[in-house]
């Protein structure tokens, strides 16, 4: 249970950073028609940004329900790689019940929060994190359609981009202990910005930078093995 403890405590900025964004997805929930209850229940199914927008677009365009199922997986593909990464930090011997529940929420942070985890991560610390993040970002969908639009302008946009900053405290700290993951990060940075205007979709270009810088930077500076860290 400690490390269930752990994993809640890691996971409470998450959490709360999770709960101001989805004020904004509340708020287009509403606008499509959902309750709060439906927009709770969504967002603790889909705890993803991209992929529940692209949901809600769906809906609002009277789209079918494969149609949705599709432009979900789409959207929220760099998951799979994140998912590849992240099996190579669980033991071998976890059953496949256990990679499937951690597999359930691997999102951008809560991805970032297990990678930076010393040797092999706990399954139990990845469950402490998720009933912090999970809750927060279901709530958070449900009070945007209660009280979304009576909201400010400006703080809606405030919450929009609260996202960032807290991701940004997620690779920081990673970054000043590994003078690797700090090139890689700034790498990423330039290149995001100079393929903005490629003409494919933000998920399809997260793709390819990711293979990319990670295929590259696994020949140039190999990591020792997990096992030993």
């Amino acid at each position: 249970m400690s490390e269930f403890r752990r994993g809640m405590k890691d996971g409470i900025p998450i959490g709360m950073g999770y709960f101001a964004v989805a004020f904004t997805l509340g708020i287009m929930a509403k606008n499509i028609g959902l309750t709060p209850i439906q927009g709770f229940i969504t967002s603790a199914l889909i705890n993803a940004s991209a992929g529940e927008y692209a949901c809600f677009m769906m809906i609002a365009s009277n789209g079918t329900f494969w149609q949705m199922v599709m432009m979900t997986i789409v959207s929220n593909a760099r998951y799979f790689l994140m998912s590849f990464s992240l099996s190579q930090k669980l033991d071998e011997k976890l059953s496949t019940a256990h990679r499937m529940l951690i597999g359930f929420d691997v999102t951008d942070e809560l991805f970032g929060l297990a990678i930076n985890q010393k040797g092999k991560v706990n399954p139990y610390f990845m469950y402490g994190a998720y009933c912090v993040a999970i809750p927060g970002w279901a709530l958070g969908t449900a009070l945007g359609i209660v009280a979304g639009n009576a909201l400010p302008v400006r703080i809606v946009s405030a919450l929009s981009v609260a996202l960032y900053g807290m991701f940004l405290a997620v690779i920081i700290p990673a970054a000043k202990k590994d003078k690797v993951v700090a090139i890689l990060v700034i790498i990423s940075f330039l290149l995001s910005y100079l393929c903005k205007d490629l003409p494919f979709s933000d998920g399809t270009k997260t793709i390819i930078l990711t293979v990319v810088i990670a295929g590259i930077a696994a020949i140039v500076a190999p990591r020792k093995d997990l096992d030993d860290e």
